[in-house]
């Protein structure tokens, strides 16, 4: 069923040679001691139970399924599901960058983002569960009463209770506004919850003692609209006073909802009968406490289609050096064989490359991303905070969608390499392709994404984020502009940099006469700012590979290679992209609807 391992060189070199991490790190008091030695520590063991543990399941995860008892609407997860996960509670793994006031190991996010790669390569189906609490930990960590953080965080942290988001309803999707569950008032501090949610990701299942649910719903006097939304906690089992398992709370999962992919994850239709639930911040103000649990499950889903690039692209490889077929164009290339590795053939190697270059790029971008959270959450310097929390901000949309389509071409690509086996279940290259479908659709759509990067984060502060963001690729390409051997690099960089600058412009000029060129240019344009960061990575790594090129460590030739087909024949897409983005509205809204 295939291979996984842990791209842990690459890893190393990004974050070490790219981001010098352990520089960065040392500015923040909180991870002052965390050097080059224990970050590879942890990577490494990370690197053995995701390839030992977790993958081994990934296959018979997806055939198996998850299987819903209708009488104690008890769920059961794939065989060896639980023994996984009580193995990753006991090595610590949930504990990994939470706080250690409540039981944490307090490690960076930069660690735990090469970590959760390594979870999303081996097996995306498991990583939800503890991926969901994670994202309800942080929700809690933020929002919580003091009380809510004392009885609920450390049962998170440890792994002994998990978490889901309870947001979307059969007649409303991404707009939350409509949605309808109820919350009264109970008079002693807690509320009754009513209501029916469904694509509720872990939902129920059987691998940890008691489920936290973070559920939206209304209060009797709210207003309508997203404004009159509030979050409330609802356990599975109502806790003790000691923090222990009461009694079992009326919400339920009434179905398993039969889906395209990640069948080893229990996505639910849950229903809430007067369940008991606590509000989590303050009335009305429930989308701004959730958003902290949904911006990290945008960076959550952008890394489970990283991960899945990376197994793709490593099993195709394998692949297309076993299998023979053909000669090679220019002769043959093993003549002691009846056909070549089909491994010899340009087309092949553009699939494989695709790939690996998106794999590449990504795991760049990802890293750098949870680096500025860092700093947005523990560098003493306000400003240098208020820098980092702007750039997370503008490039959220682009971590959750550019690497969604990547993953959705990639393992496409991937499958292909396979030929007709692609198709076939045993090989394992289908599944990849079905997962990674879904990441483009849940955590709001791409075209969500891109209509949040467009219209909310750069035109709305007349692209002062963007700007920001724009004059450190301007620094870099003023640096390397007169070294000749970077120039087929800074020049590609600095010519789209200065196009998107003026995409921008001429989109917003746009938008104010019709607000609808926003909608008809976003999705094209978030592709394309999404290869200007990928261009801006790929430089900074094709400045370090050639200095080093010569010393005799074949990883910086390949580097070097990756980084010339990326530039040569994925970022050239950005002609097109830019010409869609400029065509405007017109042609798309001409159609009155019954003449579709």
């Amino acid at each position: 069923m295939g291979q996984y391992v842990a791209p842990l060189r690459d890893m190393q070199f990004v974050l070490h040679e790219l981001l010098h991490v352990e520089q960065e790190l040392k500015q923040l008091p909180r991870h002052a001691d965390v050097d080059t030695e224990i970050i590879n520590q942890v990577l490494e063991e990370g690197a053995k139970f995701t390839s030992e543990v977790l993958f081994p399941l990934n296959h018979s995860g997806d055939r198996e399924g998850c299987r819903l008892d209708q009488d104690s609407h008890a769920v059961t997860t794939p065989k060896g599901f639980k023994q996984a996960y009580q193995q990753y509670v006991e090595a610590g793994w949930a504990a990994l960058s939470c706080d250690p006031e409540y039981g944490g190991q307090g490690l960076p996010m930069v660690i735990n983002n090469c970590f959760y790669e390594m979870l999303n390569s081996s097996n995306q189906a498991w990583t939800m569960y503890p991926g969901l609490s994670h994202g309800a930990y942080e929700c809690l960590h933020e929002h919580g009463s003091e009380e809510q953080k004392k009885l609920y965080l450390p049962k998170l942290i440890s792994g002994q209770w998990t978490g889901t988001m309870c947001l979307t309803e059969a007649h409303c999707g991404t707009d939350l506004g409509l949605l309808r569950s109820k919350a009264e008032p109970q008079g002693d501090g807690s509320y009754h919850i009513t209501g029916s949610k469904i694509f509720i990701s872990a939902g129920e299942h059987d691998m940890a003692e008691n489920i936290l649910h973070l559920v939206l719903a209304r209060l009797p006097d709210a207003p309508a609209g997203t404004k009159g939304i509030s979050l409330f906690l609802v356990p599975k089992f109502l806790p003790t006073a000691d923090g222990g398992i009461g009694a079992r709370n009326p919400i339920y999962c009434g179905a398993i909802e039969e889906k395209m992919g990640i069948h080893g994850n229990s996505t639910c239709q849950m229903n809430i009968d007067g369940a008991t639930g606590w509000l989590i911040g303050e009335p009305h103000k429930g989308l701004n406490a959730m958003f902290v649990m949904m911006n990290a499950a945008r960076l959550g889903v952008g890394m489970q289609s990283q991960g899945l690039i990376e197994v793709a692209y490593q099993n195709a490889l394998v692949y297309a050096k076993d299998r023979i077929q053909m000669r090679a164009l220019t002769g043959p290339k093993a003549p002691d064989k009846p056909a070549d590795p089909i491994i010899v053939h340009p087309d092949v190697r553009r699939m494989l490359l695709t790939a690996k270059a998106y794999a590449e790029g990504g795991r760049a971008f990802g890293s750098y991303i949870a680096l500025q959270i860092d700093k947005e959450l523990n560098h003493p310097d306000a400003a240098v905070r208020k820098d980092a929390a702007d750039e997370v901000a503008l490039l959220t949309p682009v971590v959750k969608a550019f690497m969604t389509d990547n993953a959705w071409i990639s393992t496409s690509e991937a499958m292909q390499v396979y030929g007709g086996h692609g198709y076939i279940a045993e090989w394992g290259m289908e599944q990849y392709v079905r997962d990674a479908r879904i990441n483009m659709i849940y955590e709001g759509t791409n075209t969500v994404q891109s209509l949040d990067l467009l219209g909310r984060k750069i035109l709305m502060d007349n692209g002062a984020k963007l700007r920001k963001f724009g004059d450190k690729i301007k620094a870099f390409v003023e640096e390397n502009g007169l070294d000749e051997a970077m120039n087929e690099f800074v020049t590609p960089l600095g010519d789209l940099g200065d196009k998107v600058g003026k995409l921008t412009m001429e989109i917003g000029m746009k938008a104010l006469a019709n607000p609808d060129e926003v909608g008809a240019a976003a999705v094209p344009y978030l592709r394309v700012l999404g290869h200007l960061v990928y261009s801006y990575f790929f430089a900074q790594m094709a400045k370090i590979a050639l200095e080093k090129q010569d010393g005799g460590d074949p990883f910086y030739r390949s580097k070097l290679g990756t980084i010339r087909f990326y530039f040569s024949r994925l970022q050239p897409e950005t002609a097109t992209l830019i010409r869609q983005a400029r065509a405007g509205s017109e042609a798309l809204m001409a159609l009155d609807a019954d003449l579709f």
